[in-house]
């Protein structure tokens, strides 16, 4: 993505795309790190000659990382966080540390995919013992533009190695584990220069010679959140794609029995914020049910879809879209049949009831999660902020508007391109601090606002969809 900031200006063009493609190999679910860097090195080239590039900043998700050994070179594509391989890596690592105490250091909410349980499961391989450097995935594709070596925070928060108050790596918490502190590198805060293209991607792309990388907020809902168009301060955010994460940004972590209880996360944001948030499971799920019904030769366009879904039946049926069955690849639509009839509802039956009772559960989950948030935070929320690709979805932004009884202002779609542009943007003196940078946001970029149906009729109808999943049928 190829973007231009300047006074009262903000544009954001799309300069290459490029599959990310998992690979299944007989020793389990990997990401194809090579093709993703390549892709990186056309889009680079592409940009170029598209017009003059004065910055580089690089984000992806959280938690997977690649171990390059003692020459530098990475050993094996890394893992995709949906392997089943950290299955009961949690339980050894809550041997050395309890939960309340990897809580209390952390902050993390609890999933099976962080970082620590990867490490976990990988504990006594070939490939960690030949490991001299861990880097988080942004980490591993500024590493190999600009061959340094650095852990950006934001990213390094969601690890599950990272001190959630002091912000640095957890030597405590290191030493308990047993891990070799020499694996993490430095610390790296959005903003920092990170290094220079290389000279042979200098050659490859075509950018000038000492084209800067620069640090951003490299996980990509902490970028997400930068440009969150808020103009005032009680907001509630949800960066919604492949996941949906729903939360407040604070000013320090909460770090209660509570909140633990609760599985809210504690990740850090640009200036020192924290994402007060939780992961919920998104639309991955209907993307699944995509994918599966274009297997069997269905139609699987998405307007054709939602105009189903919105004529059918209401919270017919509805699901715990965190239930650990949605977690890995598969036949979704079956999966969430299965996980209906489990609790004792009607299976939906054709695709329209399907993706109806996937927008309405995620609806429900954004309502429980939002306010679960507020009242551990001791936050009032007046509005709620959802970015990215879900702000394309009309009947999820209206569902969640009806189901939270807040008003929801949808976009920007590509909030976490626009959040990594304003970072290198900020660290060049071209805009100010993080209220002026959101100002610009919600001056120069399309929103749409999806006021709650106040409706007695339809309040009743949300609450009761709602106590139907509180606490929900699988005791979360």
């Amino acid at each position: 993505m190829l973007g231009r900031v300047g006074s009262g200006r903000l544009d954001l063009t799309e300069a290459h795309r490029f599959p990310n493609t998992p690979v299944r190999l007989p020793d389990g679910l990997r990401w194809d790190a090579l093709a993703l860097f390549q892709g990186v090195l056309d889009g680079l080239r592409a940009a170029a000659r598209a017009g003059g590039v004065d910055s580089v900043g690089v984000d992806t998700w959280a938690v997977d990382y690649g171990l390059l050994d003692a020459d530098g070179a990475l050993l094996g594509n890394p893992y995709h966080y949906r392997d089943p391989r950290t299955d009961g890596a949690a339980e050894a690592v809550g041997k050395r540390v309890d939960a309340a105490d990897l809580y209390r250091i952390t902050g993390l909410q609890h999933l099976p995919f962080n970082t620590v349980f990867q490490l976990a499961s990988a504990a006594g391989s070939a490939q960690l013992s030949a490991a001299r450097r861990l880097l988080l995935m942004p980490d591993l594709m500024v590493h190999w533009l600009t061959g340094t070596v650095g852990a950006e925070e934001t990213n390094a928060s969601t690890t599950g190695l990272f001190d959630a108050r002091s912000g640095t790596w957890s030597e405590e918490l290191l030493g308990r584990l047993g891990m070799d502190p020499g694996l993490l590198p430095p610390l790296r805060a959005p903003g920092d220069p990170a290094g220079e293209l290389l000279p042979h991607v200098i050659e490859f792309t075509g950018l000038a010679a000492g084209t800067p990388v620069t640090t951003v907020a490299s996980h990509d809902t902490a970028s997400a959140v930068v440009a969150v168009p808020a103009t005032a301060p009680d907001f509630a955010y949800l960066s919604c794609g492949t996941w949906s994460l729903a939360g407040l940004e604070l000013d320090s972590p909460v770090l209660t029995e509570e909140s633990r209880a609760a599985n809210f996360t504690n990740e850090r944001g640009v200036d020192g914020t924290v994402r007060f948030l939780r992961n919920i499971m998104g639309l991955w799920l209907l993307e699944e049910c995509r994918r599966t019904w274009a297997g069997q030769g269905l139609s699987v366009e998405l307007p054709e879809l939602l105009a189903r879904a919105a004529r059918a039946e209401p919270f017919a049926a509805l699901v715990d879209p965190d239930a650990p069955e949605f977690l890995a690849p598969g036949d979704m639509p079956e999966r969430i049949r299965a996980h209906c009839r489990g609790t004792g509802q009607r299976a939906p039956a054709d695709p329209g009831a399907v993706v109806r009772c996937v927008l309405e559960s995620l609806a429900l989950a954004h309502r429980r999660t939002l306010r679960r948030a507020a009242e551990l935070a001791g936050r009032d929320v007046a509005r709620v902020h959802l970015v990215g690709g879900g702000a394309r979805n009309e009947l999820l932004c209206q569902w969640t508007a009806d189901a939270t009884g807040l008003p929801v202002v949808a976009g920007p779609v590509e909030a976490t391109a626009l959040g990594n542009v304003l970072t290198q943007a900020r660290a060049a003196g071209l805009v100010g601090d993080l209220p002026s940078t959101r100002r610009l946001v919600a001056g120069t970029q399309p929103l749409r606002h999806y006021a709650p149906r106040t409706d007695p009729v339809g309040r009743a109808a949300w609450d009761a969809a709602a106590a139907r999943l509180e606490p929900s049928p699988r005791g979360r």
